[in-house]
Formats: C-alpha cells, sequence, structure tokens
C-alpha cells in the first residue's frame, strides 16, 4: 500500500523536475511513511511513498527492470504474486525481489496490457516503457485504489493517488466544475465519472490508458467488466460449498503479509464471516477491533465480543463519545473532494485503533453490493414486482401527482414514506432506483440553486449517467441492474473511497476479501432466490456461514457506523449551520440560494424538520471549496 505520482509530457518530451513530483509525493506522506523515491527521464517523472507490507527490506520504488526497459509506480496489493513469479520464472524471467512489484514489471513484459486479467488484487500503476516511450496506467477492477490524473497547459499529464497529489502541481487549474457540483449534492460525494475540478480525471475502476509522446490523450479502455446476466445452475447445496470455498480463498490469500495483521470487527454479518475464516487459517490469534459509542442505541461493541470470544481473537474495543464535530476539518483535509458520508468518522476512528497493532486490517466491505444484503435492494425488488403490473403510462400522471402532493415524512420508516414511495413507483425502475440511493432529490435541488447556478448546470441531471449504467448492464432484472451500478458506481465513488482515504489517512492498509472478484462473479451469477430471499438479503452467504457464526449474527437488524449529525446541527454546529447560506466559500459562490438555506438550517435547528444531511452535505462542500482556494 502506497502513494504514486507522476508527469509525462504527451507532446514534447521536456525535462521533468524531480522537486515538483517530490513535492507532489510530500502532501501524500501519510500514504506511505516507510520510503520516498524519484525517478525521471526525458519527458517523464515517477514519484513513490512506500508502506512496506511485503518484502520489507526489498523492493524499493520506482523499480527499473532488471534489462533497464521498464520503470513501475505501484500502489496495492496482487495477492496471486508468487503463483504469477513461478509461471512467468518458467517461461525465464529473473527476479532479484521477493515482492510483487517486480512480477507486475515482468508480467507487463511477457504479456504487456493482456496482464491485467491475471492480476488478482488491488491496484493502481504506472508504468514507463523506455524503448516504446509509452506509459501505461492501469486500475483494479473494483477500483479499490484511487487515480486521478490532468492534463495540463504546458502539455504535459500529471497523476496521483489522491486529488492533493495534483493540487501540489502549479499548473493545476482550480476551477471548479458545476455538474460536479450537481452529482455531490445528488450523491454525497463526487462520482468516478467526474472529479469537483474542471480538467481532473478518476481512471475508472476496471480501466487502464496507455499515453504516447507525440500523441494526443486516449479514452482510457476497459479491462474488466462484470455480467449480471448469466445464471448458475445446479443445487443448492453444490452452489454453498463453491461459495465456502471462495471464501476461503479470498480471505487466505489477503493474509499474506510481513507486517502485523488484523481485521476490523463491528460484529455484523460480513466482517464476522470474515474474522470467523480468519481464525480458521490462522495458527494464532486474530488481532481484532472495534469501536463502541457512548450512546446505547448506535453501540454493536456487544456483537462484536460475542464473535471475538466464539473464535478466542485478541480483541480490542474502544468506547468513543459520538460528538466528534471538532474533527471536521481533519475530515475535509482527507478527502479534497467534498464528500459526504458522514460514517467516515467513525470509520477513521476504527482505522486509528487497528494502527496501533497493526498496519494491515481485513475489512468486511462489499458483501452488501455483491450478494444484495442492503434493505433498498429488497424494496427495489417489490417496486419492480408493482411496476410489472401498472404500464408507465398510467403508474406515471397517477402515482406521481399523488406523491408530489404527499406530505414528506422523512421521520418515518422507509416503508411508511409514502411520499418516497409513491415517487418511486411513479417512474422508471432506474428513475426509482436513483432516488433510493440519492440523498436530495432533483426537486429538492432545484429548490436550493440559483437562476445562475442552473443556467451552469443546463439540461444535464445528476441521475442520467446512473440510469444510462443501469439501463445499459449486462443483466436480467430490476434486481440485477440495480447491484450492477452498486458495484460499478456507489462502491468506488462512496464506499472505498471512504475506506481509502481514512485507512491511508493513518498509514493503514485495508483489505477488502469480500470484493475478490472471482467471489463477486460467482455472486453476480446467483439465480435471484440465491441472493434475495423472502426480505432476507444475502441469503446464500447466511446459510453458508451458519457452520460458523450464530443466528443473532447472521439475522439480527443490520447496523452501520452511524454519527448524530442531527443532534450536532441542533447544538455544537448550529452556528455553522446558520452561516452556510450567508458567510462562508459556499455562501460566496452564488450557487445556492442562501434564504433558502438559512430557512432549513432555522427548521432544523428548532427540530421542527430533519435537514441534517442536507447541512453535513453543505458544510463538507464549504470546507473543501476552501481548503482548495475557491469562493
Amino acid at each position: 500500500m502506497c502513494g504514486i505520482a507522476g508527469i509525462f509530457h504527451l507532446t514534447t518530451p521536456k525535462p521533468v523536475d524531480p522537486a515538483r513530483i517530490d513535492r507532489m509525493c510530500a502532501v501524500m506522506a501519510h500514504r506511505g511513511p516507510d520510503g520516498q523515491g524519484v525517478w525521471t527521464a526525458p519527458g517523464v517523472g515517477l514519484g513513490h511513498l512506500r508502506l512496506s507490507i511485503i518484502d520489507v527490506a526489498g523492493s524499493p520504488q520506482p523499480m527499473v527492470s532488471s534489462d533497464g526497459r521498464a520503470v513501475l509506480v505501484f500502489n496495492g496489493e496482487i495477492y496471486n504474486y508468487r503463483e504469477l513469479r513461478e509461471e512467468l520464472r518458467g517461461g525465464g524471467a529473473q527476479f532479484h525481489t521477493d515482492g510483487d512489484s517486480e512480477v507486475i514489471l515482468a508480467a507487463w513484459q511477457r504479456w504487456g496490457p493482456d496482464c491485467l486479467p491475471r492480476l488478482h488484487g488491488m491496484f493502481a500503476f504506472a508504468i514507463y516503457d523506455t524503448v516504446q516511450r509509452t506509459l501505461f496506467l492501469a486500475r483494479d477492477r473494483m477500483g479499490v485504489k484511487p487515480l486521478f490524473y490532468a492534463p495540463l497547459s504546458d502539455g504535459s499529464l500529471a497523476f496521483a493517488s489522491e486529488l492533493k497529489g495534483l493540487l501540489a502541481h502549479p499548473l493545476l487549474r482550480r476551477e471548479v466544475d458545476p455538474l460536479a457540483v450537481e452529482d455531490y449534492l445528488a450523491w454525497g460525494y463526487v462520482p468516478d465519472h467526474r472529479s469537483i475540478l474542471q480538467g481532473v480525471h478518476k481512471l475508472p475502476a476496471g480501466h487502464s490508458l496507455l499515453l504516447r509522446h507525440g500523441a494526443p490523450l486516449p479514452r482510457p479502455v476497459q479491462w474488466w467488466d462484470l455480467s449480471f446476466a448469466e445464471r448458475r445452475r445446479g443445487r443448492a447445496a453444490d452452489l454453498e460449498a463453491e461459495l465456502l470455498h471462495l471464501l476461503r480463498q479470498a480471505v487466505t490469500s489477503r493474509m499474506v503479509s510481513d507486517v502485523p495483521l488484523g481485521a476490523f470487527l463491528s460484529g455484523g454479518v460480513d466482517s464476522s464471516s470474515v474474522v470467523a475464516l480468519m481464525a480458521e487459517a490462522s495458527g494464532n490469534p486474530v488481532k481484532t477491533c472495534s469501536i463502541g459509542f457512548d450512546v446505547g442505541a448506535l453501540d454493536e461493541t456487544s456483537y462484536a465480543e460475542q464473535v471475538a470470544r466464539r473464535f478466542a481473537t485478541d480483541h480490542r474495543a474502544r468506547t468513543v463519545s459520538p460528538d466528534d464535530f471538532e474533527h471536521v476539518d481533519t475530515l475535509a483535509a482527507m478527502f479534497d473532494e467534498p464528500f459526504a458520508d458522514a460514517s467516515a468518522l467513525p470509520t477513521w476512528r476504527v482505522c486509528q485503533l487497528a494502527r496501533e497493532t497493526v498496519t494491515v486490517a481485513l475489512s468486511g466491505d462489499g458483501a452488501d453490493e455483491a450478494f444484495a444484503g442492503y434493505r433498498r435492494h429488497r424494496f427495489q425488488h417489490g417496486e419492480d414486482r408493482v411496476r410489472s403490473l401498472l404500464p408507465q403510462a398510467l403508474r406515471g400522471p397517477l402515482l406521481g401527482t399523488l406523491g408530489s402532493i404527499y406530505p414528506k415524512a422523512d421521520w418515518a420508516p422507509r416503508p411508511l414514506r409514502a411520499k418516497t414511495t409513491l415517487l418511486a413507483l411513479a417512474g422508471t425502475s432506474e428513475q426509482g432506483y436513483a432516488r433510493a440511493i440519492g440523498v436530495l432529490p432533483p426537486e429538492l435541488r432545484d429548490t436550493l440553486y440559483t437562476a445562475e447556478f442552473k443556467a451552469l448546470r443546463g439540461d444535464y441531471r445528476a441521475e442520467q449517467p446512473f440510469e444510462a449504467l443501469m439501463r445499459a448492464a449486462p443483466a436480467r432484472s430490476g434486481l440485477d441492474r440495480a447491484q450492477y451500478a452498486d458495484i460499478k458506481f456507489w462502491l468506488p465513488g462512496d464506499i472505498l473511497t471512504k475506506v481509502d482515504r481514512t485507512s491511508m489517512a493513518v498509514s493503514l492498509e485495508a483489505r477488502e476479501p469480500l470484493l475478490d472478484h472471482r467471489l463477486v462473479e460467482f455472486a453476480a451469477a446467483l439465480p435471484e432466490g440465491l441472493r434475495l430471499r423472502r426480505g432476507e438479503g444475502k441469503w446464500l452467504l447466511k446459510k453458508t456461514m451458519r457452520r460458523y457464526l450464530p443466528d443473532d449474527i447472521l439475522f439480527r437488524q443490520k447496523q452501520g457506523f452511524v454519527t448524530p449529525i442531527a443532534h450536532w446541527f441542533r447544538g455544537p454546529l448550529a452556528e455553522a449551520a446558520r452561516g452556510i447560506g450567508s458567510s462562508t466559500a459556499l455562501a460566496r459562490t452564488g450557487w445556492f440560494d442562501s434564504a433558502a438555506l438559512g430557512r432549513m438550517a432555522e427548521l432544523h435547528i428548532a427540530g421542527r424538520a430533519d435537514h441534517s444531511r442536507l447541512l453535513w452535505q453543505l458544510l463538507m462542500l464549504d470546507k473543501s471549496l476552501d481548503r482548495m482556494g475557491i469562493s
């Protein structure tokens, strides 16, 4: 796990100043505190920050191949590097280190871009070929590891693991993309198809980019996609056995480490499953950690302790106050782009706790997306049945009208939120799911924007690319398409961004075994009834793990890391809420109706409405703009 940065001249191969690469790396020092290196040649410069995990004493980067032809900077881990090394050695390759970096170099030299499907792991890397004079950028299948890039005015392209690495380059323009603001208000994060700054791009998950001196910047090429179009056949017992094999393989492959390793343990299905399989594979007690809260309704530590006792783990728990509002500026600095998933705060806290004793921690992220574990999957499945009974020509006018006049009831459980359900049923399956996964619906966003911002936004709506992604999904059903969108859109944009930034902020490597691509591909091919059965998500996964875990862990109501932002904005952050519309960097942009924001803040502070998510979004946007010096 590391950080990478670089500069490549697309036109004239001008010299690259090593000090500039150094500065781009220095602002990301948290990603690699164990070493830093820079390599330059005419028209190219590569920088690397190292967090030593595998082959601690060797494998320095930038790494030059034994024949001097290729140079690599790499962020991530290749879990099958030992098997690949033996295959490559059989073909004549020679190795001088014990790590995975040299294996990537040898695989590139043997297979070129076709090496990517052979790499099992999480990665973002750059390889410069000194003979072909090309730079190859690649990102892993799921988007676990990030990679930002931007063409600059001097004809070069700069890239880095985090946006702050690009911000250290003096030629980067700091001009906000208004469409990214629209995206952010809709989703609570800036999705991977856009960046908060115009001209900055994120290499999409499962894509690569091949750059040549003297050639224009090409479009990224997709090298992996996920298909829900096929259905596995066979007895449930056989599929269960296959799933268990894949789970064991995914977990044990991610336990390879030359430094202390442990796991996050919340006491939920996913993290408990990972810990159970780690304990099965390990000869020593697994190091686990969990964060609890001093508010009973938010605390899950008793479940985590139950699992820790069951598998005799070396468990550490810490109770913290949920009132972490004083760390808002720290959080904004971690993400650079505005990021409004408030669970980032407790995620950062558990990463801090883990880093006290380990350098690598396995997490349970990914199972909900792959196995249909979210409540919204259940609602989407049911709503699609209703849509199939009523034609769109009838549903749209009737339910849309009812939904528009029905009172809003965010306080109620979703099955009782008739307004939300009616509006979801009035539209297509894609429109309904966009509402389910979004934060602010389009009609609410429109009440916040000024006329000037609406002119900048034009006809674009944040839901458009999401709905297009669902429509084009290789899938058979509405549930398939919803899960596909989760994995391709929500997962890299929100969940994996959150875990990467919060773990890297404390120099901790987080690994996600439940996102092993073979496991995800298996889940995508399962019949719907083995993913979602009688309202129970992750059905086959839970059935498989019954041999390890009790039902009160497997079938209890799903919880998540909760941050009491509604309370904060009625207490310690009340003045910040009042100021959002009038006295902040955000207010000075002229994008939002300050009177409307003021009214929402006062309604929330008075307890007459819950606008906490909106206020949190606006606060994090303001902090982001302020850090980037934009007004």
